[in-house]
């Protein structure tokens, strides 16, 4: 399945995807009002936060190396339509 695991929910945290051991997640409170859409990733106690809008770039991370952030940000790209749907879903409730 290419590592991938879709739709699993971890605590307030729901898991969008799962790639090479890394989760795609938000957090259920992402500010009020809520942020510019973007995508959580972690493995480990590396992590990273991705902007999908305006354009998708890097906003912050920690303990990735640039190749991997590159890899990262490719992946939520080719993800983007999952995201905006679960994103939608979990906020519009």
């Amino acid at each position: 399945m290419d590592g991938l695991a879709t739709g699993v929910y971890y605590c307030s945290m729901p898991v969008v995807f799962r790639y090479k051991g890394y989760r795609f997640f938000f957090y259920s409170n992402e500010g009020d009002p809520n942020e510019t859409m973007h995508i959580h990733v972690r493995k480990g106690s590396a992590v990273a936060k991705l902007w999908l809008e305006p354009m998708p770039e890097i906003a912050e991370s920690y303990g990735l190396a640039a190749h991997e952030l590159r890899e990262l940000l490719d992946v939520a790209v080719d993800h983007a339509d999952e995201i905006v749907r679960y994103w939608n879903e979990h906020f519009a409730g």
